[in-house]
């Protein structure tokens, strides 16, 4: 009888891992078509969220004439942008409900309730009588909105840069967050484009009575589309294979641990966050207040002025954010924070001078320094927590430092200009916070091209 030759098994080979990655970690494998969806829902939810500020903060002339009637005009903005920072004060408490919550139902769920509540609270503004009508009612429910939408933001930009960095490979994940903050441009953008044009075609009569009311109408329809497109996306596979890991289907940390268990990583998330809000806060929500109010420029040109500059931010923003990818999330922060160091002041005298030419200039330099925080920390500030806190310490660290330094910087250099006579405060405002931030970076570890700390190595499939 013959003998039979048996055949080997082919040797299989398994996949590389990265070094960091933790140990007998497999590789995920992202779908490319699964990753442009999760960017695109994410990134129109942060564009909804920031079309309401856009429109509040372009509009708050009018909003101060129509809620808080006063015979000062000062005192008037005051009291608009005193409603704008009262929202803030209660983000911690909605990082502090959906943050954990997101870590133990999943970010697709709790990213669609802050949709739900985003619109609602933006579409009850344009539903609320004046001060004319109901009298003191009327700052109260507009105070009372305001609060909402606080509440709900609270979790919303922490759960859509976590769920696009856990959706992003390791070496797009810079390109890919990026994303997250041209939605922010592009809400921006809508918002103050539609309270230019209703600025220049209504009267002054027309925009007090009903104008005022479109931009937050429209909230309802973004708000529906928005919902659409997160309700049909899967969870992150990061909060998946963390499931998977639990005894349950719902794993449990306690907010504690969040907090005192990440402490470094909270120290370094609060002094990043400061140094990128008070700048975005500044010149996108401030400055267009700060050159009709204080430097009598005209509200229609100076709007415009801010709109080129958000254009210019948005086509570099893309590119911006593949350049974290190459040289690193670090190096591009830090020059974000050199730059407003060294700049401020003589960007602000520009502005300062009067003419369409300097303040464009003035502004445009800022906007481009201040593009090195809008495409780095979608991507860097997710890295700072593992999977299983992710959303919860990211929440309670972003929103403590945006509640405390960024939403009330308008306030804040409104008073101080106020105080002090110095029309050169919000320089200085913005040079203290790039100090915060360069320190920050010292201490902050590189993640690029890395796996995000907890999570398994992700490489496009």
């Amino acid at each position: 009888m013959a003998s039979a030759t048996v055949t080997p098994p082919p040797t299989i080979h398994p996949a590389p891992v990265h070094p960091t990655a933790p140990e007998n970690a497999d590789v995920t494998v992202t779908d490319p078509a699964l990753v442009k969806r999760a960017v695109k829902a994410a990134a129109l939810g942060n564009a909804m969220e920031w079309f309401d500020f856009g429109v509040y903060s372009y509009i708050a002339v009018t909003l101060g004439k129509v809620f808080f009637p006063s015979g000062n005009p000062t005192a008037q903005l005051l009291s608009t942008f005193g409603a704008f920072a009262a929202a803030f004060l209660v983000r911690p408490l909605g990082g502090m409900v959906f943050g954990p919550l997101g870590d133990r139902v999943g970010r697709q769920k709790v990213l669609a309730l802050t949709m739900i509540m985003m619109a609602a609270g933006t579409f009850a503004i344009g539903l609320i009588p004046s001060y004319a009508s109901i009298g003191v009612g009327a700052p109260l429910l507009l105070l009372a909105a305001r609060l909402v939408q606080g509440f709900s933001t609270g979790g919303e930009y922490a759960g859509a840069s976590t769920f696009i960095a856990e959706y992003a490979p390791d070496k797009r994940r810079g390109f890919l967050g990026s994303w997250l903050e041209f939605g922010t441009l592009a809400g921006y953008i809508g918002g103050a484009g539609l309270v230019t044009l209703m600025t220049a075609l209504l009267s002054t009569e027309d925009l007090l009575s009903w104008g005022w009311r479109i931009p937050f109408l429209i909230a309802g329809p973004m708000g529906l589309i928005g919902l659409y497109l997160r309700m049909r996306l899967e969870e992150t596979p990061a909060f998946a294979a963390e499931l998977e890991k639990a005894e349950s289907n719902r794993p449990k940390t306690p907010l504690r641990e969040m907090i005192t268990g990440q402490w470094r990583a909270l120290l370094l998330c609060v002094g990043l966050v400061l140094v990128f809000n008070v700048t975005d806060y500044m010149l996108l929500s401030y400055m267009p207040s700060y050159l009709t109010s204080e430097l009598k420029y005209d509200a229609t040109h100076g709007l415009l002025v801010v709109l080129g500059v958000m254009v210019l931010m948005m086509a570099v923003q893309p590119f911006a954010g593949a350049l974290t990818d190459r040289v690193g999330r670090r190096p591009v922060i830090a020059a974000g924070c050199a730059g407003f160091l060294v700049l401020s002041v003589p960007a602000l005298l520009l502005i300062r001078q009067g003419s369409l030419f300097a303040v464009a200039l003035g502004m445009g330099a800022l906007g481009l320094l201040l593009v090195c925080f809008t495409a780095a920390m979608p991507a860097a500030l997710p890295a700072l927590f593992p999977t299983k806190v992710r959303y919860g310490s990211l929440s309670i660290g972003f929103n403590v430092s945006v509640s405390v330094f960024g939403g009330t910087t308008p306030l804040v250099v409104t008073a101080l200009i106020g105080a002090t006579g110095n029309m050169m405060m919000p320089a200085y405002y913005m040079m203290a916070a790039a100090v915060v931030g360069g320190v920050a970076v010292w201490f902050m570890a590189e993640s690029a091209g890395r796996p995000l700390p907890g999570s398994a190595p992700a490489v496009e499939g």
